[in-house]
């Protein structure tokens, strides 16, 4: 369903100038790295390992199955593929987290039919100690909204106490649902918004220390100041400019933002986290983009026709996505 946008886009962003990256060329998997494995051809959701350093999970969107992959950010390579068992079949997977004691938290959460299915679920399942393709038993959870169904692909987990909360995805903007303080695999789990987002969310992410959520579009972001689920705004985020920009995680230490599209071979994409060590200023260096707008920045090389370009494709990439949206 959405392989005929991806290639558009694509098409689209060969035909442009580069836009100049900001992962230097190197070892260190945070700086960017490209998820080589021929089998991650939708990733839609990125999670930083707190067990193992410089690994980062991933998973398809959809018609792949219940697999997790781990890929080692300094080669690209896949070091583990997870097949988890104890759930249904999955739907539309769209998000991933790390919550407290290395639990990790999927989430079936994607809706393209536009919230027709009346519940959707979260799997948890521990992260393995040791590296190495396995079949995990999964928790499966149902999910319901206070205010019905609706289409979501982000999710975050808080660090410190394991509540779960969702973003649901509205060109207009969504909000913050909150799920309750303990997901219950016997009965309904629902959850209740909070606080709007001003984004059409495509991911979301806590940072470790809990403090604050950064929240993803395809051509922008925003973060925010966690303040226990009171959102509050403080600047907008530098997003690279990516074929269909799904998912974004914190690095392990929180310093950086990582940003990733889906495709074969997608590249994963670093940036500055603002709050981050050595970081300041809200994020919205060279390359921020409000959702659907333009640079905030020129090409640090000062070739202002890179920039343009790359307005003119995120301007033509947002039609596509408003398009296909509606279709």
């Amino acid at each position: 369903m959405r392989r005929p946008f991806a290639l558009l886009a694509a098409t689209l962003l060969l035909a442009a100038p580069a836009v100049p990256a900001s992962a230097a060329d190197g070892g260190d998997g945070d700086e960017g790295f490209a998820i080589k494995d021929p089998r991650v051809t939708e990733s839609s959701g990125l999670a930083a390992s707190r067990l193992h350093p410089g690994v980062y999970w991933t998973h398809n969107d959809s018609d792949d199955g219940p697999y997790l992959y781990a890929v080692d950010s300094a080669t690209g390579e896949t070091v583990a593929r997870l097949t988890l068992t104890g759930v249904g079949t999955p739907r539309d997977v769209e998000a991933i987290s790390v919550g407290p004691g290395n639990r990790l938290f999927v989430g079936d959460i994607g809706d393209n039919l536009g919230g027709s299915w009346p519940y959707v679920w979260i799997y948890e399942l521990p992260e393995p100690k040791k590296l190495q393709d396995a079949t995990v038993r999964a928790t499966q959870y149902v999910v319901k909204y206070s205010d019905g169904p609706r289409d979501a692909e982000s999710m975050v987990v808080h660090p410190k106490t394991g509540r779960v909360y969702l973003i649901d995805k509205k060109e207009e903007g969504g909000h913050l649902y909150e799920g309750p303080a303990e997901l219950s695999a016997s009965g309904d789990n629902v959850f209740r918004p909070i606080a709007p987002v001003e984004l059409w969310a495509t991911d979301a992410a806590l940072s470790p220390d809990g403090q604050r959520l950064a929240v993803r579009g395809y051509f922008g972001g925003i973060h925010y100041a966690w303040n226990d689920g009171g959102i509050q705004r403080k600047g907008r985020l530098s997003v690279p400019l990516q074929g269909q920009g799904e998912s974004v995680t914190y690095s392990a230490d929180g310093t950086r933002l990582m940003y990733g599209s889906e495709g074969t071979e997608s590249p994963v994409e670093s940036r500055e986290a603002p709050g981050g060590e050595g970081g300041g200023g809200d994020g919205g260096g060279e390359g921020a983009r409000a959702e659907g707008g333009e640079s905030t920045a020129g090409d640090r090389n000062g070739n202002t026709v890179t920039v343009v370009a790359a307005a003119v494709v995120a301007a033509v990439l947002f039609a596509l996505v408003r398009r296909r949206r509606r279709g």
